[in-house]
């Protein structure tokens, strides 16, 4: 019987009497519990091998072969035997499975890497760093040297007090116009001496 069960129909021995997948199937549908232990018994390596190549990994080809069975017990009752025989509507459901499962897998080990990669301490070197700041700040130092001292105090009151043009004016109680030619001209000298290009 297992032989005529396992090719899903043919009958390839005289003395090999029994039913087929497709008559297997039909009975499970109707909720035979025992056509679905025979039906199982006679496919379930050949279902396990095509998961096993998709997935790979034994356990998860277990797993995923269980869920298989268990959707064909819940869904037996809309398989149509005019669209194609049982074994390719095995095979179907086993292969969608697979590939959701190794689908699930990667999105999982995609979510751990960006995870992985966003918690990454990045070995900082202090002391370069300390000296690129020191550095950078005299830098900015010699610049703001360059200045005028109104333009400077200006400048200095924008981004080191950060008030706006209109406060730097009633504090210097200059025009607001004098304020921003002042900041505009001081902002270029500063790009120029740090040689920054706009």
């Amino acid at each position: 019987m297992l032989e005529r069960v396992a090719d899903g129909g043919g009958d390839l021995t005289a003395s090999a009497p029994g039913p087929t997948v497709d008559e297997l199937l039909a009975r499970v549908g109707s909720g035979d519990r025992e056509a679905f232990g025979v039906l199982y018994d006679a496919t379930s390596a050949r279902v396990l091998g095509l998961v096993r190549r998709l997935v790979v990994d034994p356990a998860q080809a277990e797993e995923v072969t269980q869920d298989v069975y268990l959707e064909i017990w819940q869904t037996a009752p809309r398989y149509d035997a005019a669209r194609g025989s049982a074994v390719a509507w095995m095979f179907t459901l086993a292969h969608r499975r697979a590939v959701d499962r190794i689908r699930s897998a990667q999105s999982a080990r995609d979510r751990d890497l960006r995870i992985g990669a966003r918690d990454l301490d990045v070995p900082v070197d202090t002391v370069a760093e300390a000296a690129e700041t020191r550095l950078e700040h005299e830098r900015v130092q010699v610049a703001l040297g360059a200045l005028s001292d109104l333009q400077r105090e200006c400048v200095a009151l924008a981004y080191y007090g950060g008030l706006s043009q209109s406060e730097i004016a009633d504090r210097l109680h200059v025009p607001l116009g004098t304020v921003k030619t002042r900041l505009r001209d001081g902002m270029i000298r500063l790009r120029t001496a740090l040689g920054v290009r706009t």
